[in-house]
């Protein structure tokens, strides 16, 4: 199976079941800039389908490519202030472990430059099929 089945702990690396019931609240509840990010991503660039909201152990992930194992994040403002950056890297480190690229982007950078975006996006998923 591909990077071990995410360490064994299979698609979801073994998520606990309200972890999916938030996800899905979380799907049906998606901010602007994820909606506005998701009419690319869902239309498979480079052949790629992404999952919208996965879960993955105790996190859901805002965009997700199960085959290249990455995972595209949104930032919003809270992700500025000192508590949370702690949070997000030490949530990082353990995807890395886990064999998962997280690319992060912030709300901004998504609103103002989508199609910089994109080509960031889309050099990543070409350097992941090689």
């Amino acid at each position: 199976m591909e990077k071990d089945e995410l360490k064994n702990g299979g698609m979801h690396n073994n998520a606990p079941p309200g972890i999916f019931k938030n996800a899905a609240h979380l799907r049906n509840t998606m901010t602007e800039t994820e909606k506005l990010l998701w009419e690319r991503l869902r239309l498979k660039p480079s052949g790629f389908k992404f999952r919208r909201q996965h879960p993955i152990n105790l996190f859901i992930l805002d965009f997700y490519c199960y085959k290249l194992k990455l995972s595209i994040e949104i930032d919003g403002g809270y992700h500025l202030t000192k508590e949370q950056q702690t949070k997000d890297k030490e949530r990082t480190k353990i995807l890395n472990e886990l064999g998962i690229k997280e690319m992060r982007f912030t709300n901004k950078e998504v609103i103002n430059n989508i199609e910089i975006v994109m080509s960031k996006i889309n050099a990543e998923l070409s350097a992941g099929s090689l």
